[in-house]
Order: structure tokens, then sequence, then C-alpha cells
């Protein structure tokens, strides 16, 4: 979808600011640009920096009133936002509208070293310093940076690129061993949060296995919900909840068949339910950080029960962050047997 936005905003540049016919040199005048701008949200993801100054351009090499003519990056890509004590600020319209870009500063800058050292240097390499970053990161603001990576480096997306690559990859053995690699990094201690953004990794690698497995179990029924679902399946299901935006009324932890981690990893689909039983489920005060954020939430939570989990008093301090939030709409909230000291 982004691929096919950045080709139809090339094309309007054109059409809007060339006589109609574009010449070689208009065609490669723009890529250039874009490329810069690609560069410089790479610089500037890692460390959250939204606005730049015109130093921050120059520095990528960027004519500022080249990119303001070659409208697309002023309108749709990128724009100057406002005055600063009398400095031109700029920025770009979205923040996934930087964090594609970056993701193909990062590929572009990937095949020109291949060129450079004439030689095939391994793209798993790349990928997993990649994912690297993003567990590292505690905020999650690299995560949809990763999966336009990966969506990239498929040899279908490269083709479409080609107007900003000098030659495609042969990808699809790294994406297969990519799509592994995750699969098992999922099974380790992660959030539940980058558990959920690990398997849209796999989406955009054309890899639904995991999907395809969580259909087969018919959790509507007494008989589904008594298989056994692994940690990996409850990330799978969580984020097929999520995905639907639909709210639904009750969610009983209790019923489904899964261990303590495979719990803790469903707690996201809180912000699709009116109504949560958590009771009893060894819930922890970190576990609270995602009951926290689901109280946040615009579909927020009436009735919660997380009695018999030894939320302790870390566990009171995340939840009352959630329920100050103006978002927050619980009703009914149970704490009994929850392990707090009286000073809480």
């Amino acid at each position: 979808m982004f691929i096919h936005f950045l080709l139809i905003q090339t094309t309007r540049m054109n059409q809007k600011y060339e006589s109609g016919t574009e010449t070689n040199e208009e065609k490669q005048s723009q890529s250039d640009i874009i490329l810069k701008l690609a560069e410089l949200a790479y610089n500037n993801l890692e460390n959250g920096n939204l606005m730049f100054y015109e130093e921050d351009l120059r520095d990528c090499g960027i004519d500022v009133d080249k990119a303001i003519k070659y409208s697309g990056m002023c309108t749709e890509i990128f724009k100057e936002e406002s005055m600063f004590h009398q400095r031109k600020v700029f920025c770009f319209v979205h923040l996934s509208i930087q964090e594609f870009l970056a993701a193909l500063h990062a590929f572009v800058s990937y095949s020109c070293l291949i060129r450079s050292l004439g030689s095939l240097i391994c793209l798993e390499g790349l990928l997993k310093l990649a994912i690297s970053k993003v567990l590292e990161s505690r905020n999650g603001h690299l995560d949809l940076f990763l999966r336009f990576l990966l969506g990239i480096c498929l040899e279908s997306n490269q083709i479409l690129l080609q107007d900003f690559l000098d030659c495609t990859h042969n990808s699809s053995g790294s994406i297969k061993k990519m799509s592994q690699y995750i699969k098992e990094i999922n099974k380790e201690d992660l959030s539940p949060e980058r558990c959920i953004s690990l398997l849209q990794c796999l989406f955009e690698m054309n890899d639904h296995s995991i999907h395809d497995e969580i259909k087969e179990y018919n959790l509507k029924s007494p008989e589904g919900i008594r298989h056994t679902l692994s940690p990996t399946h409850c990330s799978a299901l969580a984020q097929m909840l999520l995905m639907s935006e639909e709210v639904l009324d009750d969610f009983d932890l209790k019923r489904y068949n899964t261990s303590d981690e495979g719990r803790r990893r469903l707690l996201p689909v809180l912000s699709c339910f009116r109504t949560a039983h958590l009771d009893g489920c060894k819930l922890s005060g970190i576990s609270c950080e995602t009951v926290t954020r689901s109280l946040q939430s615009p579909n927020s939570l009436m009735q919660l029960d997380l009695s018999h989990n030894a939320i302790g008093d870390s566990g009171v301090q995340l939840l009352s962050a959630g329920l100050t939030s103006p978002h927050c709409k619980l009703q009914i909230l149970r704490l009994i047997d929850f392990i707090i000291t009286p000073q809480k």
C-alpha cells in the first residue's frame, strides 16, 4: 500500500510540475530527492526526531527549494510545518511515512553495500540486526519500520520499487529463513505487544501459517476451548481479535487451555471486550502494564475482575494510571486478595 502511495506521488509530481513528458533526468531527480528524504527519515527515526530544520535537510544533501517543488513531498509526504523562532520547521505528514522511507533507505543502503563490495552480503544479517533493535525498544517505536523493511525485501515489492533500486535481489530463501527465525523468537519471554508485532512481520512476508493453525480451533465451542494453545497461538489469537475491531461482551481468561505465558499474551485483547474476568490467573504486577493500556484505549472496559492475583504495589500503581485516563470507562473493579501493603 505504501509503495503504491509513493509511486502515485512521483507520478503526480511529474504531471504537476513538468511538461507531461518525463525525461530520464527528471525521473532520476525525483528518485534522488525521495532517497535523500529516506536518508533523513532513517537518520532520525531511532532517536524519535519528528521535526527538522533546514540544516538537517542540507546534511542529507536536500535542496529545500527542490524538495518543496516536487509536491507530493510538500503536501502528501513532506511539508513545511510552521515558523518557530524565525526558523522553518519541516516534518513528514505522518510518522508512518517516515517509518516507510526509513525502511526504504535501509534496504537501498544494503543494496549499495553489495554493489560496492562486489559480493553477496547476507540479507538475514541485516534483518536480524533490525529485529534485535526493535526488540530492544521499550515503546515499540521501531515496530512498523521493521514490518516495512521485511515487506520491501519481497521480490514482488522490489520490482515495484525498481526506480529507486539499482537491482533486485533473489530474497525468497532469506525470507523463508527469517520467517522461521521470527517464529523461534516468538517462543521467548517477550511482552505481549512485541509478540503481536512479530506476527505482523510474518504477514508482511506472506507467511500466514500460524494464523491458519489457530483457525483450526473452534474457540466458540467447549471442545475447541479444551485444545491446548501454545503461547505463539495465543499471540495469533490476540492479533486476530484486535484486527477485527469488534467490541465483544465478555472475556474469561480461565476458559482458554494454555500456560501462564499464554494467558499473559492474551491480555492485549482486553480492549476488545466490555467485561473481563482475570481472577485467579496468576497475573503479576508487570502484567498490569498491558491491562493499563487497555484501560487507556478508546474502547475501554466497563467491568474488570483481577481478584486472587499477586499484582502487588507496583501493579496497583500501574492500574492507577489507567484508571485516571480520560478514556477509562470502568464502572466495576474487583480486587480481592491482590497482595498490596497498607500504605497503598
